[in-house]
């Protein structure tokens, strides 16, 4: 009597199994039919069906997981692709969409574990350099985009990233090439002229600063206070003394007070042996402030390079005891001759 109660028990439960399994198919089924006339909803909701009667149904996880992907509901997507994983820790389809899914998460370290094992992923040597360098493993990131860029020239963003890298690493040196490299092959990149703009005003390579800027501003970036200080400053410095002068008075036009700004333009022209220019400066920082002894020393100095040595001097003393912390300033260009 026992025995047939077992066997009984058994009979029961294969059917009830069969049946799940019968129902998981059917609403299987019934997802992939809705997800191929796009109603992903419908579709998702099937495969949630199918789920609860098999929940070890990998190919449902797969495609609740896509259609989910298609909504833009990519938690749930991600949970999916990580259960399908999680039962077949060999599904090329789950290992390939977690590395999208934790890449665009800025999820970095993860992309990186799941891309080393998609077999594959076309892009998967670009996600883990790329993902070494977001994490700030420069080391790592050269040495993969190096053979990115050797693997595929054309390739755009790796050359670029590479010329990020070593502007992080300090070598703007070596960031150049690369920076110029990226930009041959997609000049449309308003961002990357700026930064390359940048790398040339500061290794004093203004003529090539000034180019860069004015491909930046082409290409749609938008014109900052900063911006056009940079660019002044760097048409200044080329010589171009109007382009450059005039795009600074814009600034001081909506920086009235922006003191420092005056005295770097007055040092620039001081440093190009413009000294009425200079003086100019000099005088609006002192129509501002009739104290400022900074002012007054350089106003005293360009008098004295003017040829006016006495009256230059009176200008300096009396600068310092404006501000008595120029008095050193005096005495190290006494020392240069100056």
């Amino acid at each position: 009597m026992k025995n047939l109660f077992t066997l009984v028990l058994i009979l029961v439960s294969g059917t009830a199994f069969a049946h799940s399994l019968d129902s998981s198919f059917y609403f299987f089924e019934k997802g992939i039919e809705e997800k191929t006339a796009r109603r992903y909803l419908v579709a998702s909701n099937h495969f949630e069906n199918a789920i609860h009667h098999n929940p070890n149904y990998t190919a449902a996880y797969i495609e609740n997981g896509l259609v989910n992907k298609e909504m833009r509901r990519t938690d749930a997507a991600k949970q999916n692709f990580l259960k399908a994983f999680e039962l077949d820790n060999s599904n090329e389809v789950a290992i390939k969409e977690l590395v999208e899914l934790y890449y665009s998460y800025r999820q970095f370290q993860n992309a990186i574990n799941f891309a080393l094992k998609c077999k594959t992923c076309s892009d998967a040597d670009r996600i883990i350099a790329q993902s070494y360098y977001e994490l700030e493993d420069y080391g790592k990131a050269e040495k993969l985009l190096l053979n990115l860029v050797a693997k595929d020239p054309a390739d755009a963003v790796s050359a670029y990233t590479l010329a990020r890298t070593y502007l992080e690493m300090g070598q703007e040196g070596k960031s150049i090439p690369f920076y110029v490299k990226a930009l041959q092959l997609d000049n449309t990149k308003s961002k990357w002229h700026f930064e390359l703009g940048l790398i040339y005003y500061n290794t004093d390579n203004y003529k090539n600063a000034v180019a860069s800027f004015n491909k930046a501003a082409e290409h749609g970036i938008i014109r900052t206070n900063d911006f056009n200080e940079n660019l002044g400053f760097a048409y200044l410095y080329t010589g171009d003394y109007e382009n450059g002068e005039n795009l600074l008075k814009e600034i001081i036009a909506r920086k009235p007070g922006d003191k420092e700004l005056l005295r770097d333009i007055g040092q620039a022209f001081y440093d190009r042996k413009m000294y009425d220019k200079c003086l100019a400066y000099c005088q609006m920082l002192m129509e501002m402030d009739m104290k400022d002894g900074k002012a007054l020393y350089q106003a005293g100095l360009c008098f004295q390079k003017k040829g006016e040595k006495e009256k230059g001097q009176m200008m300096c003393d009396k600068a310092i005891e404006l501000d008595p912390s120029l008095a050193g300033k005096r005495h190290k260009k006494e020392i240069m001759g100056l």
